[in-house]
């Protein structure tokens, strides 16, 4: 076999339950993704001639442990590694690997990778780049662009959160129910900011491509949490929204607003999945902020037309969102769906006592400038639609608002 296509995929995929195998072994990050990386190098000689091995998790785990056990002599009775050609030869001496690694130790070794990433000793900007980097395998340099600055300042990064990690001489056994249930959270907090690190990216591939490792690991959750009814919601969230990904920008890469998409170009496959996954969720009745935010984007993408949306539900599903997770954002989004509800005046009533709170976020003042506009106060709508380019974060969001402004002088 000369593609080596399907090699890449399996490692990918048998990255997680491998990191964190030897991670649990050897309790040091360091030597996991040291071993990982030369049982991958391996692979890649072996593999092809060969094809794969049975189960390919067990025979990473198993090639990594002696490399690993080799480098550091930790164990002189420890039998040696075979000689490169007898690698060849493993056949299924995988196998009883496989049955002592069962379906129960790989989820606890996966979650334990995924919380030791999320500690709380580290923060979101340290949590995304040290999980992109060891349990995903993200090469270094395309965290560094996609975070905008240089290899060396993301290399310190990860760095400095692996040594928080290694001060805080974290535990390493397998975490109790209470522990699962708190980590969760946080594990579900890093990867929805991964995918909005990714989604608001606007047309750039280096950081849109964060969106879809992020779907990836909420695929990963969501297989060692098959009942949990907000991962069912954090991954048809995921899904609804990157459906939409062609549409939202033109052939310059200018932003194109939500009513105005071609709605043919929306993944038809994504929608479905998506809604699937929502139905399911809503279907426990036990409410949260990642289902309720995949109701809303579901109603979007259940309308044919833009005037076919349920812009009275969607009010007030914002509305339990409010209650559930109080936050100015949650509000300024709400108020969307007051103005075509009930009217840019009632939208901007909600809007202006935010502006303290959201003094420095963009779309605040985009929202701002546009109910402005629409109540026809033009001199207010130029200011915030200044204000707004002032913070834009990528050149599409700059020139969309520069499009308003242009349209505000064109009509005076």
């Amino acid at each position: 076999m000369t593609d080596l296509a399907w090699i890449d995929a399996a490692l990918v995929s048998a990255r997680p339950k491998v990191v964190g195998a030897l991670l649990r072994h050897f309790r040091d990050l360091d030597t996991a993704q040291e071993a990982f990386q030369e049982a991958s190098l391996r692979a890649l000689r072996h593999w092809p001639a060969n094809g794969p091995p049975r189960d390919a998790p067990a025979w990473l785990i198993m090639v990594a442990r002696n490399v690993a056990i080799d480098g550091k002599r930790r164990q002189a009775r420890e039998a040696p590694l075979p000689e490169e050609e007898h690698l060849s030869d493993l056949g299924d001496a995988e196998a009883p690997l496989a049955e002592r690694l069962d379906a129960a130790d790989y989820r606890d070794d996966v979650l334990r990778l995924l919380f030791i990433c999320c500690h709380p000793a580290l923060t979101p900007p340290q949590q995304i780049p040290l999980a992109l980097r060891i349990v995903s395998g993200v090469p270094l340099r395309e965290i560094a662009r996609a975070f905008l600055v240089s290899e060396a300042a993301m290399e310190q990064r990860i760095t400095r959160a692996k040594a928080r990690i290694a001060a805080a001489a974290l535990p390493f056994e397998t975490p109790g129910a209470l522990e699962r249930a708190e980590r969760l959270q946080a594990v579900s907090a890093m990867v929805y900011l991964l995918f909005n690190e990714g989604y608001s990216a606007g047309a750039d591939p280096d950081r849109a491509a964060l969106a879809a490792e992020a779907i990836r690991l909420a695929r990963l959750l969501l297989r060692l949490f098959p009942a949990e009814p907000e991962i069912m919601g954090l991954l048809a969230l995921f899904l609804l929204q990157q459906a939409r990904w062609e549409a939202r920008f033109d052939a310059e890469g200018a932003t194109v607003l939500l009513e105005a998409q071609e709605r043919g170009r929306w993944n038809g496959g994504m929608i479905a999945e998506g809604l699937a996954l929502i139905d399911k969720a809503m279907r426990h009745r036990t409410p949260g902020p990642y289902q309720i935010q995949a109701a809303i984007a579901a109603l979007h993408a259940r309308a044919a037309r833009p005037e076919e949306t349920d812009w009275p539900q969607i009010d007030l599903l914002y509305a339990a969102l409010e209650r559930l997770q109080p936050s100015p954002v949650v509000t300024l989004n709400r108020a969307v769906a007051v103005s075509k509800t009930r009217g840019a005046g009632a939208a901007l009533e909600m809007v202006e006592p935010l502006a303290e709170r959201l003094a420095g976020y963009f779309p605040f003042h985009g929202l701002r400038g546009a109910l402005l506009r629409e109540l026809g106060r033009a001199t207010e709508a130029r200011v915030a639609f200044g204000q707004a380019i002032a913070l834009a974060g990528t050149v599409a969001e700059a020139d969309h608002i520069r499009r308003h402004l242009d349209e505000l002088r064109g009509n005076s």
